[in-house]
């Protein structure tokens, strides 16, 4: 009855311990390591591990570029640094905008010290926007989103603002006023030529242009981080890092921009308006003629209201 009960005591606790999200890091240089997101919508599947997150070796501790869905998430990723990193502690969080993919495990690294980095305006965009944050809550178990909270961030920023760390320093970007969010930045660090950009660029899944997204904002953040010339562009989805991967998403907003105004300004009713945009080339992409519609949709109403 002994072993019966201590076995059944073995079981639970090796459950209770394991990894939800079996992260798989991704090298990029010699001290930026990666994990890539499905480039589906959150599901019971992936959990809702559906964006890009780093981190980065400053010499002397680490910052993690985004937090992640869930609080398990967070914890998980820091497990996976410790194994690289036995001695370093989290100094900073950067959240790249406020989406629940990117926030959401930003209690964890709290808990651990860690100042918890965001744009100005994004303690407002959480406020502002309740509802994003049930999504998780509804699409998964219970014990996956278990002790999964928001919280502001406690250290805004403007944009041009640094971190400093013993070995190397990270540039934190702003490269237009509204892009996706009003709270999108980008993260630079020159010593690894790389960039990191959150959902300002998009890979592999069509880009989302929303109400709150301003197109002109969103071409001129990308074609300012464009003239950066970095080695290893890496965008919020996908997992393309190469210098050029943020051409597709820079190509579709400019085909989008052009074509639905042009058809606006012809009187094109919105129901037709689909017929004039010459976005096929993308099609490619995950999710496209679902995202391609809304997104023709969300701009073309912007430019009724203009």
């Amino acid at each position: 009855m002994f072993k019966k009960l201590s076995l059944v005591i073995v079981v639970l606790s090796s459950v209770a311990f394991a990894n939800i999200y079996n992260l798989k890091p991704m090298k990029i240089t010699k001290d930026i390591s990666c994990v890539i997101g499905d480039i589906n919508p959150p599901t019971k599947q992936n959990k809702g591990f559906v964006s890009n997150m780093c981190f980065v070796d400053m010499g002397d501790t680490l910052v993690v570029l985004d937090a992640g869905p869930t609080y398990k998430f967070a914890k998980e990723f820091h497990s996976l640094m410790q194994v690289q990193y036995p001695d370093h502690t989290i100094s900073h969080v950067i959240l790249s905008n406020y989406h629940d993919d990117r926030v959401q495990g930003a209690s964890y690294f709290k808990e651990l010290g860690a100042k918890i980095v965001g744009h100005t305006t994004i303690n407002e965009d959480i406020k502002e926007n309740p509802s994003k944050f049930q999504r998780m809550k509804r699409i998964l178990p219970k014990e996956v989103v278990e002790g999964t909270k928001v919280i502001d961030a406690d250290m805004l920023v403007e944009g041009g603002d640094t971190i400093k760390g013993l070995t190397k320093t990270l540039q934190i970007i702003k490269p237009s006023q509204i892009s996706e969010e009003k709270s999108d930045i980008a993260i630079y660090s020159k010593d690894d030529s790389f960039l990191f950009v959150g959902n300002i660029v998009f890979n592999g899944r069509l880009l989302s242009y929303k109400n709150s997204s301003n197109m002109d904002g969103w071409i001129e953040a990308i074609e300012d981080l464009a003239k950066m010339d970095v080695e290893h562009f890496l965008g919020g989805h996908g997992k393309e890092y190469h210098k050029d991967s943020y051409k597709p998403s820079l190509e579709y907003l400019q085909i989008l921009r052009r074509d639905v105004r042009k058809a606006y300004e012809d009187g094109v009713d919105i129901i037709d308006v689909k017929k004039h945009v010459k976005a096929d080339k993308f099609e490619y992409m995950n999710h496209f003629d679902q995202l391609n519609s809304l997104n023709i949709q969300a701009y073309y109403n912007q430019l009724e209201w203009e």
